[in-house]
């Protein structure tokens, strides 16, 4: 396999022309993908639908921007006999923007995998614009990352003293409308169970999710979750802390689980109905979150007992 892929010209012409440069581009990397990884399963597409909708806007049977290619390709590396799932988005700039990558494997601790990815991003960080580098990054995976298995006990960094690496600690306090589909409630449970995140999804009117972590890992849990079109919704509140360890010391949860409580109000057709926010701000009180009340709703908590 080459290393690299270069696609010379640059952005030509006005810029509905270069995003369709670039789209054509992205597609036929994709072919490239496909042939490399036949197998059903080994190449699991976000949405379906995206390289159709994609074939369509440049064929222009489809006005609007269609969305993302985003996908994971399961790798299997032969020794040791381990799996890494590749995460792969391309921003519809790409290849003349960066291509967002991570790499994760079950076999792998944290710090292994964030020194897994700090290794893929530097490489990458090598192509020049214009570069198709999927291919490439497989390639780097699948050459270089025995390493970060074989040796459990890592020096962090190539230096004759071991040197600590600092990770960003993040907790991030998100608000909707609402929170009711069943199948939205699944995706955001199987998105924090898949990231190793902590945290927890309170459903109905309003809806709440704190989801904490390192900072990569809630961030991909942020994006994930919004596509492709979830629009009421925001980040009211984030907590930061940088720190050397693992970060389980900084935890007020110890899973991410569906938070419910007692609703009132209409249940009929439209499910209109409201959590109990009293209930919710002693559940903020036993995690030591109060204060996200009122950052939350713009109301000062009372104490129960006053």
């Amino acid at each position: 396999m080459t290393g690299k892929v270069f696609l010379a010209g640059g952005f030509r012409g006005n810029m509905s022309s270069s995003m369709k440069e670039c789209l054509q581009l992205q597609l036929l990397e994709m072919e490239m993908l496909f042939s490399m990884f036949p197998n059903q399963g080994e190449v699991k597409l976000e949405d379906v639908n995206v390289l159709t909708n994609i074939k369509r806007y440049l064929e222009g049977t489809r006005e609007a921007l269609p969305p993302k290619i985003e996908f994971v390709i399961t790798l299997q590396i032969e020794e040791p006999k381990v799996k890494i799932d590749l995460q792969v988005t391309m921003p519809h700039s790409y290849p003349y923007a960066a291509l967002q990558l991570f790499g994760r494997s079950s076999e792998l601790d944290r710090q292994q995998q964030l020194l897994l990815n700090k290794g893929l991003t530097s490489y990458i960080g090598t192509f020049d614009p214009g570069e198709l580098c999927v291919c490439a990054a497989i390639q780097w995976l699948q050459d270089n990352s025995a390493s970060y298995f074989l040796n459990r006990k890592l020096v962090y960094e190539p230096s004759t003293q071991a040197k600590p690496v600092k990770n960003t600690f993040l907790r991030m306090w998100i608000y909707s409308h609402h929170i009711y589909q069943q199948d939205l409630r699944k995706k955001i449970l199987d998105v924090g169970k898949r990231l190793d995140v902590t945290g927890f999804c309170m459903t109905g009117k309003p809806g709440i999710i704190c989801v904490e972590g390192f900072k990569e890992h809630c961030e991909e849990f942020w994006h994930t979750i919004r596509y492709p079109n979830w629009k009421h919704i925001s980040c009211k509140h984030a907590e930061s802390v940088e720190t050397e360890g693992d970060g389980e010391d900084l935890r007020l949860f110890h899973s991410f689980e569906e938070l419910l409580l007692e609703a009132h109000g209409d249940y009929g057709l439209r499910n209109d109905y409201h959590m109990n926010l009293g209930q919710f701000l002693e559940f903020l009180k036993k995690h030591k979150s109060e204060h996200v009340f009122q950052i939350l709703f713009g109301i000062e908590s009372k104490s129960s007992d006053s």
